[in-house]
């Protein structure tokens, strides 16, 4: 991450992890994870993010990490905030973490969403919204792990990822994606 010495993000602590498999359940090794997410106030360290939420000069937004042996994965972040998106009249992002899956080869890349279980702007989404059925939604919906979650310190959110098959996680990168 990005904090100073001394210095953490602001916001609630957070634990997404999972696995990533195709669609027998078999683990997928060496895969690069890689996610980007708003600060806790919703709002991205980028030049062209205009929102007004105040930038968390100790939270850099990003991160990366290759799957395990078993396909596992696991990012220590803050919980994202919603914030406020310019193509309708009243429309908000609900918390999300984008996530990008690379593969072997610079040609194979995927993109997808994780929403957090129980997020009220969900409904509202038009991204998720997009998803042409329920079980597609609910393959980009995080739930929360109270097994690994941290007391007083750290909420722990399971996102598991299916690459192909009828269980496949929806991506943005694929034609049958959204």
């Amino acid at each position: 991450n990005a904090a100073r010495d001394g210095h953490s993000a602001i916001g609630p602590r957070i634990l997404v992890h999972g696995r990533i498999g195709d669609e027998n359940g078999r683990a997928v090794t060496g895969a690069l994870v890689e996610i980007w997410q708003a600060n806790a106030g919703g709002r991205y360290r980028h030049r062209r993010d205009g929102y007004l939420a105040p930038l968390d000069r100790d939270f850099g937004g990003c991160g990366r990490v290759l799957t395990g042996a078993d396909g596992s994965y696991s990012f220590r972040t803050i919980q994202p905030g919603p914030y406020p998106w310019p193509n309708g009249g009243n429309d908000w992002r609900p918390a999300h973490i984008h996530l990008s899956l690379f593969g072997h080869a610079f040609a194979q890349r995927l993109v997808t969403q994780l929403y957090f279980e129980g997020g009220p702007l969900m409904a509202h989404c038009p991204i998720l919204g997009a998803v042409p059925t329920a079980g597609g939604r609910a393959r980009l919906v995080a739930t929360l792990d109270m097994e690994r979650t941290e007391s007083m310190d750290t909420v722990a959110w399971s996102f598991d990822i299916v690459l192909r098959g009828a269980a496949q996680t929806p991506f943005e990168t694929r034609p049958e994606g959204l």
